[in-house]
């Protein structure tokens, strides 16, 4: 394995050590030494990687949203109808008995708000991921439009926009009371708001 190679896989284990730490923790409580620490990695060997906490925060965001869109896309990349792919979007907020629900584990629930205040690259970086993830929802509504498995909406931008704010709110709701329930709650007026019959 090159040296490169090695490097690269570091700076992954650094940025899947740092994510799991700040989804427990939030951005501004957790130190580089933590992560370096957990990581078995000496201190002064952070900037060879990074070039400081932000930029460290940065490289973390970026990893997150590109695999979060790649989770997306597998998610919806199969057979059935437009509401069949996004319903499984919908259903996979939800923690399944073995494994954490994307709720769980969403750092634009868990930072949105701090990092809006602490680094407008990061903020940037979380608010295009968002427009990214509302375009392939939209889609997915044109898509169910034109195959007769969604109720035709008005501006697909704006109802994507709208329900990925629900879902949002309902995430924070979630954490609060340690309950599935607003999730649930979520996805059933979700269904109930596209569907053909209600």
């Amino acid at each position: 394995m090159t040296e490169q190679r090695k490097s690269d896989l570091k700076r992954l284990d650094i940025l899947a050590t740092g994510r799991a730490l700040v989804v427990r923790h939030g951005f501004g409580a957790v130190g580089i030494a933590r992560v370096l620490s957990e990581c078995g990695i000496p201190k002064g060997s952070f900037y060879y990687y990074f070039s400081s906490k932000e930029d460290f925060g940065i490289a973390l965001l970026e990893h997150y949203v590109e695999e979060y869109l790649a989770r997306f896309d597998a998610l919806i990349d199969s057979p059935g109808s437009a509401r069949d792919r996004l319903d499984r979007f919908w259903s996979a907020w939800l923690a399944q008995a073995d494994a954490e629900g994307i709720a769980s584990q969403c750092l634009v629930v868990k930072l949105g708000a701090e990092v809006a205040d602490l680094s407008e690259a990061m903020r940037m970086i979380l608010n295009d991921g968002v427009a990214q993830l509302v375009r392939r929802i939209a889609d997915l509504l044109r898509a169910g439009a034109e195959d007769g498995s969604l109720r035709p909406v008005e501006d697909p931008e704006a109802t994507a926009r709208m329900l990925y704010a629900k879902w949002l709110g309902a995430a924070i709701l979630a954490k609060l009371d340690r309950s599935q329930a607003p999730l649930r709650q979520a996805l059933a007026d979700t269904q109930t708001q596209l569907s053909l019959t209600s």
